[in-house]
């Protein structure tokens, strides 16, 4: 759902409820079916001329594309299959059949079905037109793991690796090489016909390599990447023997690499964006100017640890409050991008919460601003919120219950102070993601 649920009563004033409406037209400029159905519109003749078309897909936003795809291009699709979360509903597709995965570790089911996947596209032709829809989630939804490499073990390190503090573009690196589908070779099974993957880029940056862990893209990684990325976060005595087996057999050239760029595996494919986070920070700003405010979007690339991104966007809310630079008050800040967080203490949260309180701890008695920062998927780390929002008045709540936001952000528990506070965003799962939203306003 493309908006925030619980909206009116977070909307405590009007620069608040300014911020709400600001993070919801973000959501609505992600709208995926929307985003498919103009790419559809480019590729009238591709369509036209192909033998067969088959659409497959797999990714926390591939419902809503794939129904686009039955709207624009139903009668032409001679077969199709999708893979999506347990959670997202599916009950507007007629042609596309639904089979169901988990994230964001994968399961027997994402197996399984990526197993039924692939086999709804055998007999492929130079003739036909295979379109992939691809989006954030897909990593978990499509997993056939590597020959020798158990799915419990790959499970296990998919969990590590999500915890270690281990940016998206490291973990994909480490999941590409212990897959038979991801890092280009998913491409192997749909030979020789044409592919066209339509994409809804969750990844800063928007590298196609990564998405999903890059299925229908060559991959410039290797096995000695996935090896450094595991000594770099210390991982090498905490991961499953068989999956360090794996990346070391691959360092010795005992099994093949992934397909790398110059491959002539990818001469009849297309890899397209078709919406990204910095489409959306762009929609959030002609709404801020809009609602009044000097706007800056400051960028889409923001990655790092939750915290200290937090304590910097900080510091740009503190010169704006005191000198209108670089924009002059009223103001509105936008960030997009995707933080990290190294899980130390005991609590629960998701990234966007943690950044929120990061601001709020850094910005002390700063009473003139409001922060919120959400996934555009709805779902922040392992919670049910898709971020929160702060301001002073969220410090004066604290303080009324006795609550230490400092000692929450120690402990990884920002999802518990917020909802103490009250100040949770809720949208549910929005059926889109491209990374995060984050903005404040200074008045």
């Amino acid at each position: 759902m493309l908006k925030i649920l619980n909206k009116k009563m977070l909307s405590k004033s009007r620069r608040r409820n300014d911020v709400l409406e600001i993070l919801e037209e973000g959501l609505r400029a992600a709208d995926p079916k929307k985003s498919v159905q103009e790419a559809l519109e480019e590729m009238s003749g591709e369509i036209e001329t192909a033998e067969r078309v088959f659409v497959i897909g797999f990714g926390k936003a591939v419902s809503s594309m794939a129904e686009a795809c039955e709207e624009e291009i139903g009668e032409r699709i001679f077969d199709g299959a999708i893979i999506i979360p347990e959670n997202v509903d599916a009950r507007g597709l007629r042609r596309i059949r639904v089979f169901r995965g988990t994230h964001p570790t994968p399961s027997e089911a994402s197996v399984e079905s990526t197993r039924r996947l692939v086999s709804s596209c055998q007999g492929l032709t130079r003739r036909d037109l295979v379109i992939c829809l691809i989006s954030g989630g897909g990593s978990s939804l499509l997993t056939l793991p590597a020959e020798g490499v158990k799915l419990e073990d790959k499970k296990m390190a998919t969990d590590i690796l999500l915890k270690s503090g281990a940016a998206i573009k490291e973990i994909n690196t480490v999941r590409k090489h212990l897959s038979s589908v991801k890092g280009g070779q998913l491409i192997n099974l749909l030979k020789p016909a044409k592919v066209v993957s339509l994409i809804l880029s969750d990844i800063v940056g928007d590298p196609v390599e990564y998405i999903a862990s890059g299925p229908t893209s060559p991959d410039p990684s290797t096995f000695k990447d996935a090896y450094s990325i595991i000594l770099k976060y210390g991982l090498m005595g905490k991961l499953p023997g068989s999956v360090v087996e794996r990346i070391e057999r691959g360092m010795r050239g005992e099994v093949p690499e992934t397909p790398k760029p110059g491959d002539e595996t990818f001469n009849n494919v297309k890899n397209i964006i078709v919406s990204n986070n910095m489409k959306s920070l762009t929609a959030m700003g002609r709404k801020a100017v809009e609602l009044g405010y000097n706007t800056l979007v400051l960028t889409s690339f923001a990655e790092g640890e939750a915290r200290e991104v937090g304590r910097f966007l900080c510091a740009i809310i503190k010169q704006i409050a005191a000198y209108d630079l670089p924009v002059k008050k009223p103001a509105c800040l936008i960030v997009g991008g995707e933080t990290t967080v190294t899980v130390k203490g005991g609590g629960k949260g998701g990234r966007n919460q943690e950044l929120t309180i990061s601001v709020l701890t850094s910005c002390g008695g700063l009473r003139n601003f409001v922060f919120a920062s959400i996934g555009s998927d709805g779902i922040d780390g392992y919670t049910d919120a898709a971020g929160a929002i702060a301001d002073f008045s969220t410090l004066e709540d604290a303080c009324s219950k006795g609550l230490n936001p400092e000692a929450f952000l120690e402990d990884n528990d920002s999802y518990n102070f917020f909802k103490q506070t009250g100040d949770l965003i809720f949208t549910g799962p929005t059926g889109t993601n491209v990374n995060d939203f984050t903005l404040a306003v200074i008045h």
